[in-house]
């Protein structure tokens, strides 16, 4: 990735990493915003081998509780403050954001500073490489649905077995650290051609009206390797609907409810430390 040294607004990462204090998402959710804008989101990358914008060059890597991080600072002042001696380079927040998290690498934001900075999961950067509103803020509490809405499941499991595109149903109740809580269902298909995700959509269309009004209702696909809600459903929530089991017309099992992840951290994220 090459540098990037044009001008613009500069400063806005750094004046809202320092609202961030423990417990308060708001500020770390506006943090998240300043990152993920162009130009004023610009932060100077700290490079471990070779120069910018050179094939050769990496980032650093901290190890932080097993996750790892690439440490940044957050203008040239932290970076002469830091000490850093060897290269770096000025990019969007919003580019590393998209180079980082498919390899589930966070962002460490200004380590020298005293308190020991800002980590940004990985889950994180990839909210701000794909959409900051496409995705619910983290560290997200998942648990097994306990309102009763049995109308709903009954009927989204009859229209799925009626749509052979689909290989079983799964759901989870979501509640983000910013937000209304819902009910996330998970959709696992056997392929993904156009004429089989407007056939899926059409059965979620079909069995919607049976939600209670007010319920907000959510749709993942269970192929999606990076998402959060969908890794704690491969874990732990068995199909209330499984078309392949079905048709072996097994006997019931008695399905244990899973507690409720720990506020501390939440589901795929790491312990909270003292940035948020």
């Amino acid at each position: 990735m090459s540098a990037s040294h044009s001008g613009g607004v500069t400063g806005s990462v750094e004046h809202m990493l320092r609202q961030v204090t423990p417990g308060r998402y708001d500020a770390y959710e506006a943090l998240l915003r300043a990152l993920a804008t162009p130009s004023s989101g610009q932060i100077w990358m700290l490079l471990w081998h070779g120069q910018a914008g050179s094939p050769d060059a990496q980032y650093g890597d901290m190890e932080v509780d097993g996750f790892h991080y690439a440490p940044c600072v957050t203008s040239a002042q932290e970076l002469s403050a830091s000490g850093w001696n060897r290269s770096y380079e000025v990019v969007d927040g919003l580019d590393v954001a998209r180079t980082l998290y498919p390899d589930h690498y966070g962002l460490w934001l200004n380590p020298h500073a005293p308190g020991g900075g800002v980590g940004v999961p990985w889950l994180d950067l990839r909210r701000i490489a794909t959409g900051l509103d496409r995705q619910p803020a983290g560290p997200l509490r998942l648990s097994e649905p306990a309102i009763e809405i049995s109308p709903f499941y009954a009927l989204l499991a009859q229209n799925a077995h009626r749509t052979p595109a689909l290989r079983s149903l799964r759901r989870a109740w979501v509640q983000p650290a910013l937000g209304a809580p819902y009910l996330a269902i998970g959709l696992d298909v056997y392929e993904t051609s156009p004429a089989a995700v407007d056939s899926v959509r059409a059965m979620m269309q079909q069995s919607i009206g049976a939600v209670p009004e007010g319920l907000p209702v959510s749709t993942v696909a269970m192929t999606d390797g990076y998402d959060p809600v969908v890794l704690w459903m491969r874990a732990n929530a068995r199909p209330f609907y499984d078309r392949e089991a079905h048709a072996a017309a097994p006997q019931p099992r008695l399905q244990v409810p899973v507690p409720p992840q720990s506020p501390a951290g939440g589901y795929g994220y790491p312990p909270v430390h003292g940035g948020y």
